[in-house]
């Protein structure tokens, strides 16, 4: 690999997709210091893709000079919360980014990993009928449902982000 072709703009160089490597390396590390999931599992994996996601359509190239890290983490909490619509922003970021002309190593890998995101069907205990906040009800884990990979891994991330 040469080193001018670490960012992907260097005149027919390999193109290194850096900005999302960097927001899956977060990721990662955030979900193994959570200890919440064992690292290699499904379930690991969906919350490390979704929080990758989250964090790379997070940022623009201004936001990783000024924006200080407890300002991002902030934000990446308020992306994953529960009553945030993060499957239509997530298309809204993709397809916003790919008409900015952004169609690069990163736009590639984000785009791939929605589709595994969403393609990826996990079976896990049903959460979708308990009211949100609701501390006296007990999660009845025999009852699961099928569900997308994302409807796992974001309140795994969001928790893991609560945890850091």
């Amino acid at each position: 690999m040469l080193p001018e072709s670490t960012n992907g703009t260097s005149g027919g160089g390999l193109a290194v997709p850096m900005a999302w490597l960097c927001a899956e390396f977060t990721a990662g590390d955030l979900l193994r210091t959570s200890c919440l999931v064992e690292p290699g599992s499904l379930e690991y994996r969906a919350g490390q893709r979704t929080l990758a996601l989250t964090i790379h359509l997070c940022e623009t190239a201004e936001d990783r000079v000024a924006t200080g890290r407890a300002d991002r983490l902030d934000e990446w909490i308020n992306r994953t919360a529960y009553d945030h619509p993060w499957p239509d922003w997530v298309r809204g970021r993709l397809d916003a980014r790919a008409r900015a002309g952004d169609e690069g190593p990163d736009l590639a890998l984000a785009r791939e990993t929605w589709r595994l995101l969403e393609a990826t069907l996990i079976r896990a205990a049903d959460l979708g009928g308990l009211p949100p906040f609701s501390p006296g009800f007990p999660v009845d884990e025999r009852e699961q449902v099928w569900m997308p990979a994302w409807q796992l891994g974001l309140p795994l991330g969001h928790l893991a982000l609560h945890l850091y």
